[in-house]
This record gives C-alpha cells, structure tokens and sequence, in this order.
C-alpha cells in the first residue's frame, strides 16, 4: 500500500498552492479521525483524503482523472475509487464507507475552515450551530456546494451538526500545526 509520505510527495509534485495544500490535510486529518471512529484503516482513508485533490491544480479540466490513474497504476483501486467519487455529479458509485467518508468530509471541512478565517479566534470557539447558520448564508464561501454537504452527511449516515461537531474536534485538535 502506498504510504503516507509517498502521498505527500505524490501531492507536492503535482500542487504548490498553499491553501489548497492545507485543504488536503485538514481532509487528511478528518478522514484518519473517521477511520478510526469506524475501526477501518486509518492510512487509507488517510491518503485518500492527502490525495483527492492533488491533480486539481496543475490538472483542472482533467481532476480528478489524472491522480485516480497514478493510483490505479499503483494497485490503489479502493483510493482511486473513493477519489473518482468525491463528488456526486460525477455519478460515481459509493460502494465503500471510504467513499461515503471522502465526499462528506471534502466540501464540510474546506468550510469549516473558511468560517474559521473570519473569527478572530479561529476555530477555538467555533461551534456547529455557527456552521449551519453560515451554511445558509449562500454569499458566505459562496463556491462551496451545499448540496454536496449535505449529499455527503446522508449518504455517511450522520446528522448533519454532529459530522460538524467531529470536524471541528480534529481540526481543533491540530489547530496550531493548519493555521487556523
């Protein structure tokens, strides 16, 4: 299996962007946090969250065809599925807990993380109640797809404020190491 400095040095070939380098690990950091909540493998579910974007940049009209075949050609079917199906309008299947994971974890987190830019405290005091009212300002972090977000908590099979709660616990775990 592919390790996870393998995916990191995969992910730095391919993106440079600092932002969305940060994306990738608070995604990292949320998928390993379910991973072991659902006793699956937390290096999996790891690396798909490091990689699931990491042809977006350099690749956009192809993402994410160009890191689902690196990993296909690796033997990493069940990643490269999961990342071929972080988003529904792909019409990709969601045969595996991973996959649900990937696509509910992707949109919610990268918004956390964007109401978390506008506190002057950060994430320290954020609560789910302020996610779901910003959720609902659709001028706020306006390219995130609410549909996806709540596409991705259905179909994980978790209320909504608790998938919330659990991002904001791992991200405000790892605080000081994503900057926010």
């Amino acid at each position: 299996m592919i390790t996870r400095q393998e995916a990191q040095t995969l992910l730095e070939s391919m993106t440079k962007s600092a932002s969305l380098l940060r994306h990738m690990r608070t995604v990292e950091l949320v998928m390993e946090a379910y991973a072991e909540k659902y006793g699956e493998n937390k290096e999996e579910w790891a690396v798909a969250g490091i990689l699931h974007d990491a042809d977006y940049e350099a690749f956009p009209d192809q993402h994410p065809g160009i890191i689902v075949e690196k990993l296909r050609t690796m033997g990493e079917e069940r990643i490269a599925h999961a990342i071929s199906a972080h988003y529904t309008k792909w019409g990709v299947s969601y045969d595996t807990l991973m996959d649900k994971a990937l696509l509910a974890c992707d949109e919610l987190t990268g918004f956390v993380v964007a109401c978390c830019q506008v506190r002057p405290d950060g994430i320290s005091t954020l609560e789910a109640k302020s996610v779901v009212k910003k959720l609902k300002d659709k001028s706020f972090a306006a390219k995130v797809e609410r549909d996806e977000v709540y596409k991705g908590a259905e179909l994980l099979g978790v209320d909504l404020s608790g998938h919330i709660t659990f991002i904001i616990e791992v991200l405000r775990k790892n605080r000081e190491n994503l900057g926010i």
